[in-house]
């Protein structure tokens, strides 16, 4: 298949509640980000930036627009960090903010994940080889507990390391919303990393199963209800006692 251009490498998927998903459709589920945006009263909210081969502000035109716009990482892998370089407001758990402002191959994962064979098209211009992720030092530490205010809406920061030490989710009381990160997907979840630490997933994974949620949007993979998050906590913990 031919090199994907700029113009057609994202894709913008409305969810109800002023959520959408924004992806890149011609990346392999397994390694594609979902990245998520909330539209708020006073400010936006961005939750990861992909793969960063692209830009993304200057290819989604609902990023573009001016608004002032928080963009938060769920954790500082390559697949969610990639255009972090590009908002002015880069908010990060502390836990992982070194790799956010340093985000070498082997700390990313880049180094062995990111090459020809997560595409299913590659885009124009790829390079395995060539392939860095930019700089972002964090302009804001975040710590479990933290609000992030929408202005009409609020999410609490809630720590969920084992995937990564610092990875994050949040969740927004009023609408029963988990935006889960990589801690929780409908997919084959990963715990291998050099940084993943398995009793860590465990408590993480139990902690998330007791929220009232009324809908997960994963890092991966599609979102989903509270049924299935209760199953893939429950087989999660019963693979690994």
């Amino acid at each position: 298949m031919a090199a994907i251009a700029p113009k057609d490498w994202y894709e913008v998927v409305p969810f109800a509640d002023g959520i959408s998903l924004i992806h890149e459709p011609w990346i392999k589920p397994f390694f594609r980000c979902n990245m998520f945006h909330v539209r708020g009263r006073d400010r936006d909210l961005l939750v990861d930036t992909g793969l960063g081969h692209f830009p993304l502000r200057a290819n989604v035109p609902m990023l573009g627009t001016g608004r002032p716009l928080v963009c938060v990482a769920s954790h500082a892998h390559f697949d969610h960090i990639g255009s972090h370089h590009e908002f002015e407001e880069r908010w990060i758990h502390s836990a992982e903010a070194e790799i956010l402002a340093d985000p070498r191959p082997e700390w990313t994962l880049s180094a062995g994940y990111a090459d020809e064979a997560m595409f299913i098209a590659p885009p124009q211009g790829w390079d395995t080889a060539a392939y860095r992720i930019e700089p972002a030092p964090a302009t804001r530490l975040l710590a479990d507990g933290d609000a992030i205010d929408l202005g009409d809406r609020s999410f609490e920061v809630i720590h969920t390391p084992g995937h990564s030490p610092g990875g994050i989710a949040l969740y927004e009381q009023a609408t029963g919303t988990l935006i889960a990160g990589d801690i929780v997907y409908d997919g084959e979840l990963v715990t291998d990393t050099f940084h993943s630490d398995l009793g860590d997933y465990r408590r993480s994974l139990e902690r998330l199963a007791k929220l009232p949620v009324r809908i997960v949007h994963g890092g991966h993979f599609a979102s989903f209800g509270p049924v299935r998050l209760r199953q893939i906590v429950e087989d999660f913990l019963r693979e690994h006692r």
